[in-house]
């Protein structure tokens, strides 16, 4: 006996065909109906997962650790984590760890391309699907992942850069604080940024300098420039979380300048809201994870493939430039795990 309409709903879905049966009671086609359960089954079983991105310091990857996890327990998958420590290194260490055991797939952002190709290959050889996030873990056609989730970095490279020419009206002095110069986003990012740049010739770029997404490293940056320089007139950073530490050396110093990031986090989304930034875009750290689920539960339940008809090898993933007008829905999306 079902207590409920509810009740009944989620005991007959509770199974990919239990769910196609009911959608065809439905009056829905019954293919269409199997063809929709196959894209959204539950494993009956727990699935093993392993997942590994650039670095938990980073709030974009701890968020994705979190969406990760909570997609995991809506497609019942029990998601292991190992940490890159934003080290390149470490992140190796931990993949050959990753790949020593036995998975039903596995979800890795890479610190740095090339960096982890021996242990993914070897994991891949084992049968163990392989999803890639945000950056290459080798060029697509040298390695057979299941599919790259991924924004377009040049996009938000060139839109955040776009937004602070603008904000200081064409002309005048902008620096850009880079990532980890190895990791494909960052060099997306920079190629947008100086495609914008190109464009200008009374914007002069005072400075490139990588700080490998670290806020430490990023503030000992800042506190040279601002000494240095004695004029930014706009900056442009390659995340929010450094964008934010330097604003924090700007306001020690009495600089006011035009700021603008990269991944709308919830601080710069209160940022841009409250004027302190000029401009994020968000680089939708949750939908790059929780796809990361629902493509390794697809591609073990239903045994989906990469390519037509299956998963595309390479699924663009953008997220919106955030304005003051939609932070707030941003900051909605992002606690609900959706963007």
């Amino acid at each position: 006996m079902f207590n409920s309409r509810r009740d009944f709903i989620r005991t007959v879905t509770a199974s990919t065909a239990g769910a196609a049966a009911f959608l065809g009671g439905l009056g829905v086609d019954p293919v269409m109906a199997a063809d929709m359960m196959s894209a959204t089954a539950r494993s009956d079983k727990p699935l093993k997962a392993a997942f590994s991105n650039a670095g938990l310091q980073a709030t974009w990857c701890a968020q994705g650790k979190q969406a990760a996890e909570a997609w995991g327990k809506l497609y019942n998958v029990e998601v292991t984590w190992f940490d890159g420590q934003l080290s390149a290194t470490q992140q190796r260490t931990a993949i050959d760890n990753m790949a020593s055991q036995k998975w039903d797939f596995v979800a890795i952002q890479a610190f740095g391309i090339g960096t982890l190709t021996a242990p993914v290959n070897k994991m891949i050889a084992a049968g163990i699907p392989v999803i890639d996030m945000d950056t290459l873990i080798a060029p697509l056609d040298s390695i057979q992942i299941h599919s790259f989730l991924a924004p377009d970095n040049e996009f938000m490279g060139a839109s955040v850069t776009q937004a602070l020419i603008d904000g200081i009206g064409g002309k005048g002095t902008i620096t850009m604080t880079q990532g980890a110069l190895g990791h494909t986003g960052a060099q997306g990012r920079a190629r947008g940024f100086n495609s914008i740049v190109a464009k200008y010739p009374n914007v002069k770029v005072l400075d490139t300098t990588p700080a490998d997404w670290d806020v430490t490293k990023t503030a000992r940056i800042w506190e040279t420039l601002v000494t240095k320089y004695p004029k930014i007139d706009a900056a442009y950073f390659h995340n929010d979380d450094m964008a934010l530490a330097a604003l924090n050396v700007m306001k020690t110093h009495g600089k006011t300048i035009l700021v603008g990031g990269c991944d709308a986090m919830p601080p710069a989304l209160a940022a841009v809201a409250e004027g302190r930034m000029h401009a994020t875009v968000r680089n939708p750290s949750c939908r790059i994870h929780g796809g990361a689920i629902v493509a390794g539960v697809a591609a073990v339940l239903n045994g989906q493939k990469t390519g037509p008809g299956g998963i595309p090898k390479h699924i663009i993933t953008d997220g919106p430039v955030v304005t003051k007008a939609n932070a707030p829905g941003m900051a909605w999306m992002e606690q609900n795990f959706l963007i």
